[in-house]
């Protein structure tokens, strides 16, 4: 199940809904903002954040109202996540389209992000999911977090390995965390939440993960490396790795390249070989593969069913996605 219409086969219908419920809660009678938004529906990405939610709720229970909220109030903020982020990193692009910022400048991009971060709040209190908002509001303050944490770290290039962890945790696997999390409360399988949590850190941690090797290609096809993370000073795990197992020569060049010339594209390059001749790449596959396997082996005692092996099967996808 490696494909993503495999993988929603049991939320297809579900997911059409969702598009339109989505749709209808980002309308604003402002007409600047209505489109905006619009555009903003219209260069959707795979959903795959709505997945998780629906995939977990059906995998436990019966899907309802309380589920569609669920899916919409962590799309919200994700979208608000990725408008305010092309803001921070001053991003003229956004899956292949012009980001928001881009078209309509910074000012309005922000304000865009806080009406859509305001929708969570006031939705979640219309239909008296406070439950949901508490985690959905767990998550927007660990975003911020695991955000902060890193460019703090980034400027001293003092992430070690654990601290690298702490901060995909919060940056990335918090939403996904709380899509899992979200899904099983909706359906009334409190039981599970915890787990569903767990799971989805899991797969977060993986995702991360497997971002990072997109800069430098996969293990088994190498393509041409960006090393967009080298130029922007992130320390990501097969950096992490070169530094920490290479000679004292090695690591004060990689360092040095990463905190002096990391606008110079040669020296770039040569960061990128230095981190691939170091056996990076494989070490974070490995632990990608690793955290994908720990988060599956948390459904084992849930009943098989399609909703389950969909889910399975959106694991599996997170790790061997092209892109």
């Amino acid at each position: 199940m490696n494909s993503v219409d495999q993988i929603i086969s049991p939320i297809k219908n579900e997911m059409m809904l969702f598009e339109k419920h989505f749709k209808e809660t980002m309308h604003s009678k402002v007409p600047l903002l209505d489109k905006i938004t619009n555009y903003v529906v219209k260069r959707k990405g795979k959903q795959m954040r709505p997945m998780f939610v629906f995939l977990s709720a059906k995998m436990l229970g019966e899907l309802n109202e309380k589920t569609f909220d669920a899916a919409v109030l962590v799309e919200l903020l994700h979208t608000a996540t990725l408008v305010h982020d092309d803001v921070v990193d001053d991003a003229n692009e956004r899956r292949g389209y012009f980001s928001i910022n881009a078209l309509w400048k910074n000012k309005i991009a922000v304000l865009v992000g806080d009406y859509m971060l305001s929708r969570i709040l006031l939705l979640s209190l219309e239909k008296e999911n406070t439950d949901l908002l508490k985690i959905v509001a767990r998550s927007v303050r660990e975003m911020s977090e695991g955000e902060l944490l890193q460019i703090e770290k980034a400027r001293h290039l003092d992430i070690t390995e654990d601290i690298y962890f702490e901060v995909i945790k919060k940056k990335t696997a918090s939403l996904i965390s709380t899509c899992c999390e979200s899904g099983a409360l909706s359906v009334g399988a409190n039981s599970y939440s915890q787990l569903m949590f767990n799971f989805g850190e899991l797969v977060g941690i993986a995702f991360q993960i497997k971002d990072d090797i997109f800069d430098y290609g996969s293990p088994d096809k190498i393509g041409k490396p960006t090393g967009i993370d080298i130029r922007e000073q992130k320390m990501t795990l097969p950096l992490i790795y070169a530094i920490n197992h290479s000679t004292k020569e090695i690591k004060k060049e990689l360092l040095d390249i990463v905190r002096n010339k990391n606008e110079e594209q040669n020296s770039i390059n040569r960061a990128v070989q230095l981190v691939l001749q170091s056996g990076g790449i494989e070490y974070a596959h490995e632990k990608m593969m690793e955290y994908g396997k720990k988060a599956i082996e948390l459904l084992t005692e849930i009943p098989e069913s399609d909703a389950k092996n969909s889910l399975i099967g959106l694991v599996h996808f997170t790790m061997n996605r092209e892109k």
